[in-house]
């Protein structure tokens, strides 16, 4: 692995500064891992209409799960430079943190040279983006945010932990 890739210069330049994909050519192989959450915020009304299944385009959580996982398998056609990856396994989780603000909790596995840790954070900001499509029509207020990596795992640089 060149120097530049080790020393926290920006991997997705090269010298001349133009944009270019990471050469994973040399990489070891290994378990990899990555959480992200996000929460949306919404009016008290729309949250017990999530949590009863009563909108009227269906089961939102259960449509925001399937467009999370599709993203996440996607995430290389959404972010020019990042690596078509073979996930192994991905859970999405949901949880209404109080009577307004839902979070989104992504992890996504994989036995591969380069993380997920893209993966995981695209699946959550799809998914969030699936439930205000779904709810829009009556709450257009909705706000996403707090979209970041918790957790990973594997690689040179190990374990991370958002503090």
């Amino acid at each position: 692995m060149p120097e530049s890739e080790r020393s926290g210069v920006l991997t997705h330049f090269d010298a001349k500064g133009q944009a270019r994909m990471v050469d994973v050519t040399e990489k070891t192989v290994t378990h990899r891992m990555a959480r992200a959450e996000g929460h949306i915020t919404m009016a008290p009304e729309t949250a017990e209409t999530i949590r009863a299944g009563t909108t009227r385009k269906g089961d939102v959580l259960g449509v925001a799960r399937l467009a999370a996982i599709q993203a996440a398998k996607r995430t290389d056609a959404l972010i020019p430079l990042c690596h078509q990856v073979p996930i192994s396994g991905l859970e999405v989780g949901w949880d209404f943190l109080d009577a307004t603000c839902l979070r989104c909790s992504v992890t996504v596995r994989t036995q591969y040279v380069t993380g997920v840790e893209m993966e995981a954070l695209t699946a959550v900001g799809i998914g969030l983006l699936t439930v205000y499509d779904m709810c829009k029509a009556m709450d257009r207020g909705m706000v996403i945010g707090g979209i970041r990596l918790v957790h990973k795992e594997g690689g040179r640089s190990g374990t991370w932990n958002r503090s």
